[in-house]
């Protein structure tokens, strides 16, 4: 309105003085640094949102410091996001409360034994899902000591029983580096966990198998959350459709997981950097 009408008149019916009217007109026009850096960051975070959108504000802010080397607090990362209106677009599941223990095999994990090195505890499992109308099992086993995920095994095909031995064969070979270690293989009480062509390769190499109580996959939560955030990441931020090979989709997705997605349980290193950190300070 500076244009129809005099400044003078326009800020004694707004009741505030003309210099402040003329520093705030500055200031709009030439921003300070910190304004500059805070309007750049909001739009950083925004753009990472848009390419990982299942994520909140910690994992998108050690995802920028990983990729970027640009170091912001969480309170900071909060307030970004915040202001651009970010939210988290995944699903939150709840478990069931306890069962009953199993019979087929103990569950060695409520033991709460220590684990400080690779191999010592593997947790399986399977999850399932539809790509334009075909149905996929993915199974996978997950190191526990580091979150990554050694093997995995897909199939088109409903209860396909050699996508578990497959997987288990190919952990079979890394199990072969710790010859004298004995590794606990951590799994629920499906059918193919319990089945004799699984659990008779076991003995052989030193693994142990351990089970969840029936109807408790708390018991094996670290894997359970794991399914949920490769489901979520997998058609929200990789935006798998099928125009690609499902399986090099997947390859893709797991080498992202080991190798550039932060973990909080790992304090937002990824699979990969906590192994080399760790195998450097052993």
């Amino acid at each position: 309105m500076s244009g129809e009408f005099p400044v003078r008149l326009l800020c004694e019916i707004m009741n505030i003085r003309r210099s402040s009217f003329y520093n705030w007109k500055r200031r709009l026009s030439h921003p300070a640094a910190r304004t500059r850096n805070w309007v750049d960051n909001v739009m950083l975070f925004q753009r990472y949102h848009e390419k990982y959108p299942s994520h909140g504000y910690r994992w998108l802010n050690a995802k920028i410091r990983l990729d970027t080397g640009l170091k912001m607090s969480d309170p900071y990362a909060h307030k970004c996001c915040k202001a651009a209106g970010i939210k988290s677009k995944a699903k939150h599941y709840k478990y069931k409360k306890p069962g009953s223990p199993g019979k087929i095999f103990p569950n060695l994990l409520l033991a709460e034994f220590k684990i400080d090195g690779p191999m010592q505890c593997v947790v399986s499992d399977m999850t399932a899902f539809r790509v334009k109308g075909t149905y996929y099992e993915l199974t996978l086993y997950m190191d526990l000591w580091n979150n990554e995920i050694l093997t995995y095994s897909l199939s088109a095909k409903r209860g396909d029983r050699m996508t578990y031995i497959s997987g288990l064969e190919s952990l079979i070979e890394l199990k072969k580096q710790y010859p004298g270690l004995e590794t606990i293989l951590h799994s629920d009480q499906g059918s193919v966990y319990a089945s004799k062509a699984f659990n008779e390769l076991l003995p052989m190499y030193g693994i142990k198998h351990s089970m969840s109580r029936a109807g408790t996959p708390t018991d094996n939560a670290a894997m359970e959350s794991v399914n949920g955030w490769i489901k979520a990441e997998l058609f929200t931020d990789f935006h798998v459709t099928g125009d690609e090979p499902v399986e090099k989709e997947i390859d893709e997705y797991i080498r992202f997981f080991n190798t550039e997605r932060p973990a909080y349980s790992l304090n937002y290193l990824t699979p990969q950097e906590y192994r080399t950190v760790h195998s450097f300070i052993a």
